[in-house]
């Protein structure tokens, strides 16, 4: 059965919301290498509406290198209530909101791969409550933002194993945990 895991970048006081104006000079090459080897480790890409939307304006125009060239040929899908431009960043397939458990269950039992979900909000909440989520990568950034969109909420409660810490050069720190119970 296929993993899925949530790969996301946080300040150090747990904030997630505009990563590009923080944590992009904390890519450091072992950060590079860490994160190629979790890309080319997946087969597929699980994305709320907004998240795909946002990220479908830019990665069709990204390649020439492994990683954007494997995130561009992966399969992408769509958590979505509303209608979607599966088009815009193909292959995608649309997953409709109200068949998120269902769909999802066959997703982690199809294929092969790691599934990543880059972010972390409504949809790995709804995974983690339904057992579905089965790690959390946190890449956390030696910045204090001060305010912004938390890494977690009161709906993403659950029980966490540490499974890995992985530290370096630039202060970036991914902590690794699996999800033990909903």
């Amino acid at each position: 059965m296929r993993r899925i895991i949530a790969s996301t970048y946080t300040t150090l006081d747990g904030f997630i919301d505009n990563p590009h104006e923080w944590s992009l000079q904390y890519t450091d090459a072992g950060a590079q290498q860490y994160s190629l080897d979790l890309t080319l480790g997946a087969s597929a890409l699980l994305l709320g509406r907004v998240t795909y939307e946002g990220m479908a304006q830019a990665w069709p125009h990204m390649g020439g290198n492994p990683f954007a060239d494997h995130i561009n040929s992966i399969d992408k899908y769509v958590v979505a209530s509303e209608p979607v431009d599966s088009a815009a960043w193909g292959p995608t397939t649309v997953v409709p909101g109200g068949d998120l458990l269902d769909g999802i269950e066959q997703l982690k039992r199809e294929g092969d791969g790691d599934v990543l979900i880059w972010g972390n909000g409504r949809l790995t909440d709804a995974l983690a409550t339904a057992g579905l989520l089965d790690e959390y990568r946190l890449w956390v950034c030696p910045v204090i933002k001060g305010d912004g969109e938390p890494v977690f909420r009161p709906e993403s409660r659950t029980g966490l194993e540490h499974v890995d810490t992985t530290t370096f050069d630039s202060g970036l720190v991914v902590l690794s945990y699996r999800v033990t119970a909903a």
